[in-house]
């Protein structure tokens, strides 16, 4: 790699860096190819993704980001999930390191917090943005149809009465 296509992935890596909302480190050593490209997969699914970076590059890109604190995490075969979703990286790198043993998560950083690795175990169970939607959405409806439930009743009440009433006279 010469000079300019360094310059060019430190770049690459620090507006990753800076634009990310949330980044996973994890060692890879021992996974093979296809088990990182179903990672890879799986990722890209979730809306995330994955790189794996010269660890000297990515802690010249990380100088200056709000990911900084994961300057030290980078030691070794290490890669970089990130995704602009706060649980899309983590929720997958979570549930890739249960079926794999070798796949080893680190740490990693949401904005200017540093997460170890129990904290971002901690964000993968937490629901993703869409489906924090959804539960909002839902809440906002049900009062909605709880008023309109409510008003409908007493008129279907007082039918079922005159109903009952019409069937004692007639017997």
């Amino acid at each position: 790699m010469d000079r300019a296509e360094k310059k060019e992935a430190v770049a690459a890596l620090n507006e990753i860096f800076t634009k990310s909302s949330v980044v996973v480190v994890a060692h890879y050593s021992g996974l093979t190819v296809a088990q990182l490209q179903n990672l890879r997969k799986q990722m890209r699914a979730a809306g995330a993704s994955v790189q794996v970076a010269k660890n000297r590059l990515a802690k010249i890109a990380l100088d200056g980001t709000d990911a900084a604190s994961i300057v030290p995490l980078l030691k070794g075969p290490t890669l970089i999930a990130y995704s602009d979703d706060p649980v899309a990286a983590p929720k997958v790198a979570s549930a890739f390191a249960k079926d794999f043993d070798k796949f080893v998560i680190l740490g990693g950083a949401m904005g200017k917090t540093a997460l170890n690795p129990d904290g971002v175990k901690a964000l993968a169970t937490l629901p993703s943005l869409d489906e924090l939607r959804a539960k909002i959405v839902g809440l906002i409806q049900a009062p909605a149809t709880k008023i309109a439930q409510l008003s409908t009743a007493p008129a279907a009440k007082l039918a079922r009465v005159f109903g009952a009433y019409a069937n004692r006279d007639a017997a």
